[in-house]
C-alpha cells in the first residue's frame, strides 16, 4: 500500500486528464471549475487504497474513484444553492459565479457523468457500481432532506440526528470503500465489511467536523469557526447541550438558537461556554472515539494483512486526529 499523497497526486492527474473544454461553455465551465476548487479528496483516495488493500493495482478503481469524486462535487453544487452559500472551499460558488439555473443544470450533468464512468468496467462489476451507487446517491438526497427539516423542528433527536450524518455523509466514504472492494473483485463479506469500516469512519470524520466548528483552530480549519453556531445547526454539540444542562442554561441556549445577531461573536463564544460547562463537549469527543473503535473492530474479521490491517487504522486515526 502506498502513502496518501501518492495517491492523491495519481488521482489529481486522473482528474486532470477528465476534464474537457466542451460546448455549450456555460454547461462544462463550472463542472470544471468545481472539481479543480481543491479539497482533501478523501473518498477517492479512499478507492484507490482499498482496491490495493485487496491485492489490485489501484489503477484499475481509477474511474470509480473519479465518479465518487465527481458525485461529490454534484451533491456540493446543489447544496450550496440549497443553502445559498456564496463560498466553496475560499472561492465563489457555482450559482453564484454563474447562476442558480446554470448550477443546476450542471450539477445534473455531472450526476449523468459519474454514472457514465462505470462503463469502463466489465458487466458484472458495472452491475455491483451501479447498485452501490444509485443506493448510496438516494441515501444521500435523505440525508440532505432530513438536514433541511431539522431547520425547523425543536425535537431532533440524538438518534435521529445520527442517522441524518449516516445518509448525508457516512454512506458515501463506506460506498468509497466498498468501489474499492468491488474493483478488485474481493468476496462479498469483504465488500461489506470495509463498507461499514467507512459508514463507522464516515461518521466519526462528521461528529469531528462539529466539534471542529465551534472548538477548531481558526487558522488551520479552513472555514469559518463558530460557523454552525450561527447558522443555528441543531448538532451533535447542540442535542447533547441540552440533554445535560440544567433547566436555566437549556432555555438560554434555546433562546440563542432563535437569534441572529449582526455581531455573533458574543453569542458564539457563551454557546461554546454552555457545549463545555454541561459537558456536551467532552460527550461528542468520547462518541468520536467510540465510532472510530467500531470502524477498527470491523477489521478483526476482514481477510486483509495485518499490514494493511494497521495502515488503515493509521489512516483513521490521523483523520480522527486532524484540525482542519
Amino acid at each position: 500500500m502506498q502513502n496518501i499523497s501518492s495517491y492523491q497526486d495519481a488521482f489529481i492527474d486522473y482528474l486532470n486528464a477528465f476534464i474537457t473544454h466542451k460546448e455549450p461553455s456555460n454547461l462544462y465551465e463550472p463542472i470544471n471549475y468545481i472539481l479543480q476548487l481543491g479539497g482533501k479528496r478523501l473518498r477517492p483516495v479512499l478507492t484507490l487504497m482499498t482496491a490495493e488493500i485487496f491485492d489490485c493495482n489501484y489503477k484499475v478503481a481509477l474511474d470509480a474513484a473519479l465518479s465518487i469524486e465527481v458525485f461529490h462535487n454534484f451533491s456540493l453544487v446543489h447544496d450550496d444553492i440549497m443553502d445559498d452559500a456564496p463560498l466553496r472551499r475560499g472561492q465563489t460558488t457555482v450559482h453564484e459565479k454563474w447562476d442558480i439555473n446554470t448550477g443546476i443544470l450542471s450539477g445534473d450533468a455531472m450526476l449523468i457523468k459519474a454514472y457514465q464512468l462505470f462503463e469502463n468496467y466489465e458487466p458484472k462489476q458495472f452491475q455491483a457500481l451501479a447498485k452501490l451507487f444509485s443506493k448510496t446517491a438516494l441515501e444521500v438526497c435523505e440525508g440532505q432532506q432530513y438536514d433541511v427539516d431539522f431547520e425547523t423542528r425543536d425535537d431532533v433527536t440524538i438518534d435521529e440526528y445520527l442517522k441524518m450524518i449516516e445518509y448525508k455523509t457516512a454512506v458515501l466514504v463506506g460506498a468509497a470503500m466498498k468501489m474499492g472492494a468491488i474493483v478488485a473483485n474481493a468476496s462479498l463479506d469483504c465488500q461489506d465489511s470495509i463498507y461499514n469500516f467507512g459508514k463507522y469512519l464516515g461518521i466519526a470524520f462528521q461528529l469531528q467536523d462539529d466539534y471542529l466548528d465551534a472548538f477548531g483552530d481558526p487558522k488551520t480549519f479552513g472555514k469559518q469557526v463558530g460557523g454552525d453556531i450561527i447558522e443555528n445547526k441543531k448538532t451533535y454539540l447542540y442535542l447533547k447541550a441540552l440533554e445535560f444542562s440544567s433547566q436555566d442554561d437549556a432555555l438560554q441556549l434555546e433562546h440563542l438558537y432563535g437569534v441572529n445577531p449582526s455581531d455573533p461573536s458574543e453569542k458564539i463564544e457563551t454557546v461554546k461556554q454552555l457545549f463545555v460547562s454541561s459537558g456536551s463537549a467532552e460527550a461528542t469527543k468520547t462518541e468520536i472515539e467510540n465510532y472510530t473503535k467500531k470502524a477498527f473492530s470491523v477489521l478483526d474479521s476482514l481477510k486483509i494483512s495485518e499490514a494493511n490491517k494497521t495502515a488503515l487504522k493509521t489512516f483513521g486515526n490521523d483523520l480522527m486526529n486532524r484540525n482542519t
